[in-house]
C-alpha cells in the first residue's frame, strides 16, 4: 500500500510497484489517516509512507499503524532522510527509511528484502 500526498509521486511509485510481477498495489491514500483507515481494510503486506503529509504526518501514522498491524513492514520514504529520521523513524515502528532523492530502485529493493523475510 501506498500513502503519500503527492498525486505524481503515487503514480510514479505505483507503476514501479506494479512492474514487479509478483506485487499488487491494494490501495492508496494521500494522508496518514486515510491510510490508516485503507490499511484496516485492505490489511496490506507492507506500506510505503511519505513523511510530510497533510492531516497526520508519515511519523505520526507509523506509530499507529504499527500498534494496529506489528507484523506489516512500514518503509518511510523523505525527500531529507538522514540519522534522526532513521532514528525517529525505527522508534514509530518503521524498518526502513529511503530518500526519494535515491533510485527508485533502492525503495524496489528494501521492499523486495522486507517481503521476503516476513
Amino acid at each position: 500500500m501506498l500513502v503519500d500526498d503527492n498525486p505524481a509521486i503515487l503514480r510514479a511509485l505505483h507503476k514501479v510497484f506494479e512492474l514487479h510481477c509478483d506485487w499488487a498495489v491494494c490501495g492508496e491514500a494521500a494522508s496518514g489517516r486515510e491510510g490508516i483507515e485503507k490499511a484496516k481494510i485492505l490489511k496490506p503486506d507492507l506500506i510505503v509512507l511519505d513523511v510530510s503529509m497533510p492531516e497526520m504526518n508519515g511519523l505520526e501514522a507509523a506509530r499507529l499503524l504499527h500498534g494496529i498491524m506489528p507484523q506489516v513492514p512500514l518503509i518511510l520514504c523523505s525527500l531529507h532522510a538522514d540519522e534522526i529520521l532513521g532514528g525517529e523513524a525505527k522508534s514509530a515502528g518503521a524498518v526502513a527509511v529511503v530518500s526519494k532523492t535515491q533510485n527508485m530502485q533502492t525503495l524496489v529493493n528494501k521492499a523486495s528484502e522486507l517481503l521476503r523475510a516476513s
